[in-house]
């Protein structure tokens, strides 16, 4: 019996008990290879003894001080390191512990920056549909999934949705990228004239789509249309690359891959590689003048934000993606992936689409491939599909809503960056196996 809430109360968990590079071990000695690297954090593997150095020498020196009285080593030389390496403009680190909190974080750094500038007026949020920006009750509110947003709905801030940049499901036949980007990206401009140009004050988007609609990436230059909007109309973009950056699609920050810069970044999960829990927000240099020329404070704050050893942590991680020329492993794995992917799923009548950048791939999964009609959500098999892997030894991350936040499967696939052409055989022809299982036990 335990006295553990999981995420489910009708499951009984394996115990993981160690890990070693790829995989991780539970207490039965089972070996699972972890090809969603958890959810896309793992970025180095498991026991890497580089990071268990650094942070062992720093419990060592020091384990914790509030940062309303100290800063410390390893949260400056990590802030230094991120901005030597962040989009032009980006200028200044906000360490937090993770995700939702570096969501709640910008959203708040936005209407801060509107209040310290005279603009008290603006206060919208405009995010995309079937998007994910974290759980807690401001960045559920920013996110777009319908599904995790239902129960909670009376308690969320306002905040507007459009469609996202989701070639698969919303470019119509003949469309052009180019095409097709112009109009996706001509939503935001609409629901911005809407809602009044001087009363909306950001736009939430990951640069790739992750989990809850399984690494949708953006088409032609849509980036670069939003960005231009957002400046035309006084909007400040907030890109959360919480799960898609830090080197997982190639580059070490995805918008690299569209020439863009946003005025908020938010990471997490590959900074600190599952090693400790951190994330931070990369802000821009007028963000920060702003604030320091005003009230000189940014009014929020969490106990462990700046944490030595999570600094610590993050620090190691980006050493040794740079010393071992990781991210060139990334984009060569990635593209060995996708080839897989295509080889073994390609030709099957129940996958839909295979997509994604550098080691992070998603297969979407259909009822109907000529008329990508998705599954009956009642047959979960996304869940069919994660029982399957388990059982074959494979971890990926399965989930339901690719089209509006209750219907679709999708398959999410994020290996440490560490794997090899061999891995990745593996990963797919158990992954193969593992579909090929999960649609048999469907009803015919």
């Amino acid at each position: 019996m335990t006295r553990l809430l999981y995420r489910t109360t009708r499951a009984t968990l394996p115990v993981a008990v160690g890990g070693q590079g790829i995989e991780l071990i539970d207490s039965e000695g089972r070996r699972y290879i972890d090809a969603s690297g958890g959810a896309a954090v793992s970025c180095l593997g498991h026991q890497h003894p580089d990071v268990l150095a650094a942070l062992h020498a720093q419990l060592d020196r020091l384990a914790y001080a509030h940062t309303g009285f100290f800063t410390s080593e390893p949260a400056e030389q990590l802030a230094e390191r991120l901005i030597a390496d962040a989009p032009p403009g980006l200028d200044r680190v906000y360490l937090v512990s993770g995700g939702s909190e570096a969501i709640e974080a910008a959203v708040k750094m936005a209407r801060q920056y509107m209040v310290e500038t005279g603009q008290p007026q603006r206060r919208h949020v405009i995010a995309r549909r079937q998007s994910y920006h974290g759980n807690t009750l401001g960045a559920l509110a920013a996110g777009g999934n319908a599904g995790r947003r239902a129960a909670f709905q009376p308690l969320l801030i306002d905040t507007h949705h459009i469609d996202p940049c989701y070639a698969y499901r919303l470019r119509e036949p003949g469309e052009s990228d180019a095409a097709y980007a112009a109009r996706a990206a001509q939503a935001l401009e609409d629901r911005i004239l809407e809602l009044g140009p001087d009363q909306v004050m950001a736009f939430v988007a990951e640069t790739v789509v992750g989990a809850t609609a399984g690494a949708v990436p953006p088409v032609g230059d849509y980036l670069k249309r939003i960005r231009e909007i957002c400046d035309r109309y006084g909007v400040l973009l907030i890109l959360d690359e919480v799960m898609c950056g830090m080197g997982r699609c190639g580059t070490l920050h995805a918008c690299e891959q569209d020439g863009v810069s946003p005025d908020l970044m938010t990471i997490a999960k590959g900074l600190g590689g599952g090693y400790q829990p951190i994330g931070a927000v990369l802000l821009s240099g007028r963000i920060f003048d702003a604030f320091a020329g005003g009230s000189g404070a940014f009014m929020h704050g969490h106990t462990y934000m700046g944490h030595p050893m999570a600094a610590a942590a993050g620090l190691a991680v980006q050493d040794i993606l740079r010393r071992d020329g990781l991210l060139a492993n990334v984009a060569a794995m990635g593209e060995t992936l996708q080839q897989r992917l295509v080889e073994r799923l390609g030709d099957s009548r129940h996958v839909g689409d295979i997509r994604g950048r550098g080691l992070f791939r998603a297969v979407e999964l259909v009822a109907d491939r000529a008329t990508r009609a998705p599954f009956d959500p009642s047959l979960k098999l996304h869940a069919r599909i994660k029982q399957e892997a388990m059982a074959r030894g494979l971890m990926v991350y399965p989930s339901g809503g690719t089209m509006d936040g209750t219907r679709g499967d999708h398959v999410l696939l994020a290996p440490p960056f560490i794997v090899t052409p061999d891995d990745i055989d593996s990963i797919v022809d158990r992954l193969g196996a593992a579909i090929d299982a999960a649609l048999a036990t469907l009803p015919s």
